[in-house]
């Protein structure tokens, strides 16, 4: 029943989505020429209304393409909004260009502006009433995921855990199977050793079966899929090792022997990598060539306000965990503690000038030459200094994970607010979903939310 819920509610989104694609232009039409001044018609409605219906057949293929059409039942509002105004910004992007391009320029830009800002306001709000609505329902037992959940490892009381709290999923664990009660999945249904398992799906009718053996019981694994396989029902399964594993894991194959591979990247690809540094070869160039006047005033501010050199060069570990030293504007007095310490909002160190720098990232700026070089990206993991490095490895899963890519200026963690003195570990969780689900879209998402924000980040080290 899920999947044709799915499927119907899929073929509605899209059939909604273009109506108000469609609709907003000619709503566009008549707040540009009957509201707005100056309204003088160059281009008839029904120029505008054939436009319309190639930009609602592009503009769906672009929401399609940034995923907004697969379930969004693991999707939070405020990533789909965000996929949503960017997908809505490039197509814009490129009908403009290409207007300006082919010197079409009878049709109003403003009207397209107003378009593009018309519809997709509307297609939030919609996506914002439609969450509210089915997290309503799904709170009242409707559009509700039914699952029987096997096992009772550490990832089975996780698994639990998640989608017992949160409601918005929509999740109705009917029980769970496993040789004996177990801790940590209290307020769930024991329902028999593993030799219930195909009379408890044959029951309950769930629309999936989680497997979450821990390891000591993983020789009954192939009872399992056969109970499963004989019942219809789908069957999920999470790793005891689980925790340890990429979120998109991928699979070689040896002579028919599939090959897990934990730890390969998108970035390994030579022609993704290409694209990523020939982007950051031509936005380096062009952002050094757009901020030098500001970089000069910079400059001559730092040496006014302290004696000391105008850059402030610290080494960091950088990609293949190979050191180099990363530019910055000095915006401290001299001191002695830069490579074991991190500044603070409030720091006794800082200079004048030097909070100015801080509080709008401008000391940041020679990190642009860094890119040129190659020692850092425009987008990537922020580096450390090597003695926080020493100290994380240890304390932190999976922090060396973010010397497999280039450091960048700003990256998916600090886009998220992660800056300065906060949480490591949420931190390194943000920088490796980073380099698992790495594209050039997801790229250019950060860099447009860096801008839009103002800020690249906020130093952390000292300088």
């Amino acid at each position: 029943m899920i999947k044709e819920n799915q499927r119907l509610l899929n073929r509605l989104h899209v059939l909604t989505d273009g109506a108000v694609l469609y609709l907003s232009l000619p709503a566009a039409f008549w707040i540009r020429f009957c509201l707005l001044p100056n309204g003088i018609i160059t281009v008839p409605l029904s120029r505008y209304l054939a436009l319309g219906t190639i930009l609602t057949a592009v503009q769906l293929f672009a929401y399609a393409a940034f995923g907004l059409y697969q379930s969004f039942r693991k999707t939070r509002l405020r990533r789909e909004l965000e996929k949503l105004w960017l997908a809505g910004a490039l197509v814009m992007g490129a009908l403009l260009s290409f207007l300006f391009v082919q010197h079409y320029i009878n049709f109003s830009r403003l009207t397209l502006v107003i378009w593009f800002l018309l519809s997709t306001g509307a297609l939030s709000c919609k996506r914002i009433i439609l969450r509210r609505g089915l997290r309503y329902f799904r709170q009242r037992g409707y559009n509700q995921k039914h699952v029987l959940l096997v096992g009772g490892g550490e990832m089975a009381r996780t698994y639990w855990e998640t989608v017992r709290w949160d409601r918005e999923l929509g999740y109705a664990v009917a029980g769970y199977v496993s040789s004996r009660p177990e801790q940590g999945l209290e307020g769930l249904k024991w329902l028999g050793g593993y030799d219930k398992l195909g009379k408890m799906l044959d029951k309950f009718r769930p629309d999936e079966a989680v497997c979450a053996i821990g390891a000591e019981d993983y020789g009954r694994m192939a009872e399992i899929i056969e109970a499963c396989e004989k019942a219809g029902t789908k069957l999920s399964i999470i790793p005891f090792y689980a925790k340890y594993m990429p979120s998109n894991p991928q699979f070689d194959e040896l002579e028919g022997i599939p090959l897990l591979n934990f730890r390969r990247i998108p970035l390994d690809n030579w022609a993704n990598a290409f694209c990523k540094r020939a982007m950051d070869i031509v936005g380096s160039l062009a952002l050094i060539l757009v901020t030098s006047p500001v970089m000069l005033a910079c400059a001559a501010g730092v040496k006014l306000s302290s004696p000391g050199p105008v850059l402030f060069k610290q080494e960091r570990i950088g990609r293949d965990k190979k050191p180099f030293y990363m530019y910055k504007f000095r915006s401290m007095r001299v001191n002695t503690g830069e490579n074991t310490a991190w500044s603070r909002d409030h720091d006794g160190r800082k200079t004048k000038f030097g909070a100015f720098m801080r509080k709008c990232s401008l000391d940041e700026l020679p990190q642009f030459f860094n890119v040129l070089k190659g020692d850092m990206s425009l987008v990537g993991p922020r580096p450390e200094i090597p003695y926080y490095v020493e100290k994380f490895k240890e304390d932190v899963p999976l922090y060396m994970v973010k010397h497999q890519v280039r450091p960048g200026i700003t990256g998916w963690a600090q886009v998220n607010g992660l800056r300065g003195d906060t949480s490591i570990k949420a931190r390194v969780e943000h920088d490796v979903y980073y380099i698992e689900h790495w594209s050039l879209l997801f790229d250019i998402e950060i860099l447009l939310t860096t801008v839009f924000r103002g800020k690249f980040v906020n130093s952390e080290a000292l300088n």
